[in-house]
């Protein structure tokens, strides 16, 4: 049974929980939409899951009483916040996180682990959890308002929530860009013959390149969002030319890896951001990330970068003819029909060496 999410959201709003610090996650598609939805809630779009959790402590020691919905694999980003922050200056906000499960073959690498192993994450930072009630919604409410006042986090089992869309104001309209697969099948065609190293960002991006980039030598990155490019750095330290494919999400979680590779010009290392707007894996919600100028940011960590943002395939086949140095490109797309994920073996297989 699951919860009726519009009467879930409306009794938070009543209890005075109005603002909510997400980083999406497909388990908690239903109540992020239904927040963004809501015009009485506040939805609080979050880079980091260790974002997400500051701005909560920093909510609630102001007098307001914010909620944070993260995934099980982001509770680890939010570790130190939790331990350095929130545990010892006694600062209790409710954490509600996915319980995302794993079956081989089926799911991402990347929740095998905490597919078992979560209450023990959650207990090893010095909290309780518990299971949201889906059977009453009285009962979850009180789940949720008893987590504001001790060490408390709430687990989210898949399916917890009653169906949402987003309403036609708050859905994107991304008709004017080409989808991602015509980006990454120029790619494909020329660097077939190459020995170059493409990393793909987790979610969408590297299941995208499995199908429409089979001819290159791709590592796909299932997890450590925001990682990417800082694998690539490592690998194009070792002497290897590196190109990341990342997107707009990955691009601000861990920003701190664009200004460590601007240190280093002497590299081969292109980063390539392809920007749908959206954490598309996860429910298709907007970044809200239009205030970025992405390529002003990469400059300034000392990137080679264009001066203007690419729609077009043909300027993207010019770039693409001189990918040297240290370089960024910010691409503008669209949604491609789900992908199939790469198979394990593939993902497992060592492409470093």
């Amino acid at each position: 049974m699951a919860l009726a999410t519009e009467e879930f959201v409306a009794r938070l709003i009543e209890k005075g929980f109005n603002k909510f610090c997400v980083v999406p996650c497909s388990f908690a598609k239903n109540l992020i939409n239904e927040v963004i939805n809501n015009p009485k809630a506040e939805y609080i779009p979050c880079a980091s899951e260790a974002v997400a959790v500051s701005i909560a402590a920093g909510l609630r020691l102001s007098g307001e009483k914010p909620v944070v919905v993260v995934q099980s694999s982001g509770m680890t980003n939010m570790g130190s916040c939790i331990t350095s922050l929130l545990k010892p200056y006694g600062v209790n906000v409710p954490v509600l996180t996915s319980w995302r499960t794993y079956t081989e073959g089926s799911s991402e690498i990347q929740h095998e682990h905490l597919a078992t192993d979560l209450p023990k994450l959650i207990n090893a930072y010095g909290y309780e959890h518990y299971v949201l009630d889906t059977e009453n919604i009285d009962n979850a409410i009180n789940q949720v308002e008893e987590s504001a006042s001790r060490p408390l986090i709430g687990i989210i089992p898949k399916n917890s929530f009653s169906a949402v869309d987003l309403k036609p104001e708050f859905q994107l309209d991304l008709e004017k860009y080409l989808p991602r697969s015509v980006f990454l099948n120029a790619l494909n065609q020329k660097f077939k013959a190459s020995d170059v190293l493409f990393i793909g960002t987790t979610g969408n991006t590297a299941r995208e390149m499995y199908s429409f980039m089979p001819d290159l030598r791709n590592f796909y990155m299932a997890g450590n969002m925001g990682g990417a490019l800082s694998l690539g750095l490592g690998a194009a330290m070792s002497g290897q030319k590196v190109v990341i494919c990342g997107g707009d999400a990955e691009f601000l979680m861990h920003l701190g890896g664009l200004t460590t590779a601007g240190r280093y010009q002497n590299l081969d290392l292109s980063y390539i951001v392809f920007d749908n707007e959206a954490n598309k894996s996860t429910g298709g919600q907007s970044t809200q990330q239009s205030h970025i100028n992405y390529n002003k940011l990469a400059r300034a960590s000392g990137f080679s970068v264009l001066e203007n943002t690419i729609t077009t395939i043909e300027e993207f086949k010019k770039e693409v003819k001189e990918l040297s140095g240290l370089k960024f490109m910010h691409v503008k797309c669209a949604f491609d029909p789900q992908t199939p994920r790469p198979p394990l073996e593939v993902i497992r297989r060592d492409k470093f060496v």
